[in-house]
């Protein structure tokens, strides 16, 4: 199992019909067929670190990553998404004891940057990302 949980923060400027439009796009990327188990809903940690939400979608192995990547809902669902986060901070972690696991996600997510370049840039463009 592959792990991606991404804590988040909206732009100051985000309205709340706006953050529940957001909330509702990251719901339909986290239902896609290739998602194991998922969770879309405030941060519990620490508030002085800055982050108000949580995403996290399970997939089953590589083979599902990259489906969940390709996933026509999940690259639609990315251009509504992106625009509206200041801050985003991925963790990924897995049950796989692949030593080259991260290396091979890695790849799949530069891989996805070169075949979508504008995906890259609206990365790019949040203020304070760690992916």
């Amino acid at each position: 199992m592959i792990v991606n949980l991404l804590r988040f923060s909206f732009r100051a400027e985000i309205t709340e019909q706006q953050r529940a439009a957001t909330l509702a796009a990251m719901r339909r990327t986290a239902s896609v067929d290739s998602v194991s188990f998922s969770s879309v809903g405030q941060d519990l940690g620490d508030p002085a670190e800055g982050f108000t939400h949580a995403y996290l979608a399970a997939v089953a192995d590589l083979d599902a990553l990259r489906r969940y990547f390709y996933d026509p809902v999940h690259l639609d669902g990315d251009h509504e998404i992106l625009p509206t986060l200041a801050r985003l901070y991925a963790v990924r972690l897995s049950d796989d004891p692949d030593p080259d696991l991260g290396h091979k996600i890695s790849a799949l997510f530069q891989e996805k940057v070169a075949t979508y370049p504008e995906w890259g840039r609206l990365l790019a463009d949040i203020p304070n990302t760690h992916v």
